[in-house]
């Protein structure tokens, strides 16, 4: 339902309060004080609640008593009550319910079903249950248990967590931040983080939303409401319980790569969310990006009192995405007489360790008017000498400046080591994020650098797909189908060429050889233009051909082939007499000089369904470790990324003698594996390793496929587990113009924005009048 009736929960006109109360005498009066000190200003009535002292609402014995209706039900009884009173309020017209709980709850199975259809079935939105309660205090609506008050603020907090919300109120309460609204979850039978994320992002009240989840049951909702609130406002998230996820499962490398907590990490990044791994630094990240308006800011100017100072805060820059800022002469020509003596006017600028407000001032003031110059970090040590607060009201005063300036601005951070309440209020006032060390300012601007990061790569146009690119996904989807007509889990090696072949993967040739004599035939050809041969055990139920030695490079000879294909056999099935050996796959040897050996793959989420993944190959990627990975589908601009968030891409890159890797080609096999993915469903897992990319290209050696039959599923299109929808190619119809001309009708593709320009040439100024409801000139 969406956002469907939200507003009845954090702008309610009118409250009722529905007993027996479950909760508890001490947390039934913790919540009339805390609805006192809101100061809701709306009608309250109390259904079958005992009233407290100085109530001045209504009061009536039950709820079935109580005439008329409200906006939002409090409702402080068990499970066992819960599906009649859904009835009733659906009845009286009322639009939600909060489910209040002094901790967290789950309902039966049964119930909870039975309370949700009746809910959807009458539009009531439902809190909870298990539910701290909500906060709203711009209304004056705090309807909750929490331990501490919300002020009035541009934060939302989103938690499933009693603990996290009262965390948080507690740190907020001490640092002076404040809240548009904050909702405790409990078990989100009915609303949940999509629905809250899709009202937050059209409140404007608030700038930016805190969430804390464990799990999503909705992914495409989720990622379909994170990424439309991310373009508008910060959207900081952590996620707890990755120590409680399964790791390493699966039967292929990429499936045991593709742990739950990486698969999260991927769709928070493709939403553009920005992930904190602790509570503390979700703290730094709100009072940062509710401090700071986020702009480009990788390029920084650091100022200190102190070359140690400055140096502790740029060696940990580049781990946070940013990086010094080369001054221009004029800029350096205006600090060589602030800095100290015997140091140059570069950056860091390193003043005296006695420098005044006056000179942190002018120093500040020479790095804004630099070009080059994206943000302001400045570190102040205590000194003797010096007062602290004068400095502060210095930076605050020049960063107001920035931050009522039209144009272009430099956001300024700061640390002061000897921050005092006063230093503190100074700096916050005039929206100054401030921190006790020079680790956690660089933290700060690490958050902003992340989020414009997120923002640019929800805002760029993708490269497309080469036009001879023409996938055959009827032949693949054949394959598929008749191994599955065979009862077949996986399909056989030369079931697996012929697959990647129909998506143009290139893949080095196979034949599958039943004894050594017919081993020793498949690799004639090859050992004839004097190239090596690969034996390779074959069998659907040995997952890793290296772990029972089932690999044999480099032999020269029809004999050799011949008699290693026998001994492989023989040894193999005597180690393994209750699995199934098919033969041997036989195949030429690839020997590039500067071969680096990659991993790619598919792998499926339980949650987000499948995901591409790439990493270092060979039998060691478990141990190393080195991958990344992204939710299907992909485009060119995204496999890039995945590369480049590997360790792997360094050698790409390419050093000394060894020249660069064709990583188009490595980028363009990612994309062909997503459409591979997108196409065809029945695939749950998928190995393509090693593949060898050098400067010529890339060709795959390995590869292993998993396959499953699929359900369906009521009112899904397509693919039954994708989370993100692919490009609609179904859509596609040819059809004639009056004139007769044939043409081709297709839904509009992000990397058609190079076209629009030409297009808009063709449109006659009517034509654009009625399209736009108004006269329009130019297109930028």
């Amino acid at each position: 339902m969406a956002i469907r009736n939200l507003d009845a929960v954090f702008q309610p006109r009118s409250i009722v309060v529905i007993g027996p109360d479950r909760i508890g005498s001490t947390a039934l009066d913790l919540f009339f004080r805390n609805v006192a000190r809101g100061g809701f200003k709306g009608t309250a009535t109390l259904a079958g609640v005992p009233a407290p002292t100085g109530w001045t609402g209504a009061v009536v014995p039950s709820f079935a008593a109580f005439e008329g209706t409200a906006d939002l039900a409090v409702v402080l009884s068990g499970a066992e009550d819960a599906p009649a009173v859904i009835e009733e309020l659906g009845a009286r017209g009322m639009k939600a319910a909060l489910f209040l709980s002094r901790g967290y709850v789950e309902w039966p199975f049964a119930t909870t079903r039975q309370v949700l259809a009746a809910a959807r079935r009458l539009g009531v939105r439902l809190i909870g249950p298990g539910s701290l309660g909500v906060m709203s205090p711009h209304v004056g609506l705090d309807l909750s248990l929490a331990g501490r008050p919300a002020k009035k603020g541009e934060l939302a907090l989103i938690s499933r967590s009693a603990a996290v919300v009262n965390s948080t109120l507690s740190w907020a309460e001490a640092n002076g931040v404040g809240f548009s609204a904050v909702v405790s979850l409990g078990q989100k039978v009915d609303v949940d983080i999509g629905d809250l994320l899709d009202h937050f992002c059209a409140d404007y009240r608030t700038r930016a939303v805190l969430v804390h989840l464990e799990s999503i049951w909705s992914p495409s909702k989720f990622l379909s409401a994170a990424r439309a609130c991310a373009r508008t406002k910060p959207v900081i998230v952590i996620r707890s319980g990755g120590s409680r996820d399964d790791s390493m499962v699966g039967n292929t490398h990429s499936s045991r790569l593709a742990t739950t907590d990486w698969v999260y990490d991927a769709a928070f990044r493709r939403a553009g969310l920005v992930r904190v791994d602790s509570i503390d630094e979700l703290f730094h990240a709100a009072e940062t990006v509710i401090r700071v308006k986020p702009a480009p800011c990788r390029k920084v100017a650091t100022i200190a009192n102190g070359r140690s100072l400055a140096t502790i805060a740029i060696d940990n820059l580049a781990a946070n995405g940013g990086a010094l800022a080369d001054f221009s002469p004029e800029t350096t020509a205006a600090l060589a007489p602030l800095v100290r003596t015997g140091r140059e006017a570069t950056n860091p600028v390193t003043l005296a360790d006695d420098a005044d407000a006056e000179t942190f001032g002018k120093a500040i003031e020479a790095v804004v008017t630099d070009p080059a110059v994206e943000a302001v970090m400045v570190l102040h040590a205590p000194s003797a000498f010096v007062d602290a607060t004068e400095v502060a009201r210095r930076v605050a005063a020049l960063a107001q400046i920035q931050t009522r300036k039209v144009g272009r601005r430099r956001p300024v951070l700061a640390s002061f080591l000897d921050l005092t309440e006063d230093t503190d209020a100074i700096l916050h006032a005039a929206g100054v994020p401030c921190h006790p060390t020079p680790e956690e300012a660089v933290r700060s601007f690490g958050h902003l650098v992340r989020y414009v990061a997120a923002q640019e790569r929800l805002t760029t146009i993708p490269e497309p797909l080469p036009t001879k690119f023409l996938p055959e996904p009827a032949t693949a989807k054949a394959i598929v189908a008749e191994a599955l007509a065979e009862g077949r889990e996986w399909l056989s090696p030369v079931a697996v060429r012929d697959l990647l072949a129909a998506y143009d993967i290139p893949v080095l040739p196979t034949v599958l050889a039943v004894d050594g004599r017919a081993a020793a035939e498949a690799a004639r050809p090859w050992l004839r233009e004097n190239q090596r041969v690969v034996l390779k055990i074959a069998s659907r139920e040995i997952a890793f051909k290296s772990d029972v030695d089932g690999v044999v490079l480099g032999l020269e000879s029809e004999e050799d082939v011949a008699d290693t294909a026998c001994e492989m056999l023989a040894r193999i099935r005597g180690r393994f007499p209750d699995k199934t050996i098919d033969g041997v796959i036989v195949m030429p040897m690839v020997e590039k000089r500067f071969g680096l050996e990659l991993l790619a793959g598919i792998a499926d989420d339980f949650v987000f369904g499948p995901v591409v993944v790439f990493g270092r190959g060979g039998t060691a990627v478990e141990v190393v470790g080195d991958r990344a990975l992204d939710l299907v589908p992909i485009d060119m601009n995204l496999a890039h990324s995945l590369i480049a968030e590997t360790r792997i891409s360094k050698l790409m890159a390419g050093y000394r003698n060894r020249p660069p890797v064709d990583e188009y080609a490595v980028a363009l096999t990612l994309c062909k594996l997503s459409r591979l993915a997108s196409d065809i469903p029945e695939i749950r897992e998928l190995d393509l390793n090693p593949i060898v990319a050098d400067h010529e290209g890339v060709i795959v050696l390995d590869a292993r496929v998993r396959i499953e039959p699929i359900g369906t599923r009521v009112g899904k299109i397509g693919h039954p587990r994708l989370a993100i929808r692919p490009y609609p190619k179904e859509w596609e119809r040819e059809t004639k113009l009056k004139d007769g001309r044939a043409v081709l009708m297709r839904p509009i593709r992000p990397e058609d924005e190079s076209l629009y320009p030409d297009f808009f040439k063709e449109v006659t100024p009517e034509d654009l009048r009625l399209r736009f409801f108004a006269p329009i000139k130019d297109f930028t």
